[in-house]
């Protein structure tokens, strides 16, 4: 099977989707799938207003036509809803190229944390975008059912998995901060709610681990916290293994990949019941979920440490690819297809 994935995000960025991808490049040939990409590299690209980190690609429908006629895909899969995604779309739409979209991001949320946009606009849009092809891929339960109360169709479950040989239990401590520690990791942005976790009374350290368009204003907060940028690789895993406690702050994540990696290195979460960390964390007691975080956090660093590494072992890479493949299967069997072309986006 070989299958083109247009992404607008991609390397350098650092996040979930871009993780999700290297992975699934990696696992699919040993399952006997061949996976390319469509991404901002092959395009001149701008700076994203207000990210400038982000490089928004500036393709046209005919490098991209020819692009996936050069591919030769028996499927399409569109990863994300830029500019790459949207026209990629069209493509596949009127040459007849079967296709299937994941749904990663809470744009709709993530816009009106920034612009007075009605979340209906931004649904109706996406909902536009996802239901036009074969299926939609979901990170979570939560999502699941939250896409179907908006209306999105053909909704199938792909989990994610953790490395768990580079994310791993340390017998010492690389960096010494004071006890306890309480770690952050992921985008320093509006839509990640830092706030809440960074006006907590804890005791001991905080740190924070990334880097975005609130870290000068954050920094300059908050003094007392420790802002160590960008870390990927074994620095990260240097990170994690100095915490005690991962406090995710995040309302409006999809699934969270930074909980499996906390948790594959022994250290308990603490965050807010909602999408993401309940179905990750659920009910297997390897973190505190509460609406009162620093309850949640102070809760945490009770949970044994081994209990968080069991649990995320139970999250492989291998199985996540496995759960794409077969829906890219299921998606273009010939029900479906047929559904899909009697069907209006």
């Amino acid at each position: 099977m070989r299958v083109l994935v247009a992404t607008d995000a991609w390397r350098p960025q650092i996040n979930g989707v871009v993780r999700s991808l290297e992975y699934l490049a990696s696992e699919a040939p040993s399952l006997g799938a061949e996976i390319t990409f469509l991404t901002p590299a092959d395009f001149r690209t701008v700076p994203l207003p207000g990210y400038p980190e982000i490089r928004l690609a500036l393709p046209t429908i005919r490098r991209i036509a020819r692009a996936i006629a050069a591919a030769r895909p028996d499927s399409v899969h569109i990863a994300t809803e830029g500019p790459i995604g949207w026209i990629s779309r069209h493509v596949c739409q009127t040459r007849g190229y079967p296709f299937t979209t994941s749904y990663h991001t809470r744009f709709p949320e993530y816009l009106a944390a920034r612009l007075p946009v009605p979340l209906r606009w931004s649904y109706a849009a996406l909902r536009r975008f996802h239901n036009g092809g074969d299926g939609i891929m979901v990170g979570s339960p939560s999502l699941e059912q939250a896409l179907r109360a908006h209306g999105f169709r053909r909704l199938m479950p792909w989990s994610r998995g953790v490395d768990a040989e580079l994310f791993c239990p340390r017998a010492e401590r690389p960096l010494a901060f004071p006890a306890p520690v309480f770690l952050y990791v992921g985008r320093v942005a509006v839509e990640k709610n830092l706030d809440a976790f960074l006006g907590l009374d804890l005791p001991g350290s905080k740190v924070v681990v990334g880097d975005g368009p609130l870290r000068g204003s954050l920094q300059a907060r908050f003094p007392q916290v420790h802002f160590l940028g960008t870390r990927t690789g074994r620095a990260l895993a240097d990170v994690y293994a100095s915490a005690d406690v991962m406090v995710f702050p995040s309302l409006t994540d999809t699934f969270g990949m930074v909980i499996l990696e906390a948790l594959a290195c022994g250290l308990p979460v603490a965050a807010f019941p909602v999408m993401g960390p309940l179905d990750v964390i659920g009910k297997s007691g390897c973190g505190c979920l509460d609406h009162d975080l620093r309850r949640a956090a102070l809760g945490a660093l009770l949970v044994p440490r081994e209990k968080c590494r069991a649990h995320a072992l139970t999250f492989t890479w291998r199985e996540s690819v496995r759960q794409f493949l077969d829906n890219i299967g299921r998606a273009h069997a010939a029900p479906a297809r047929a559904a899909v072309t009697g069907a209006t986006a």
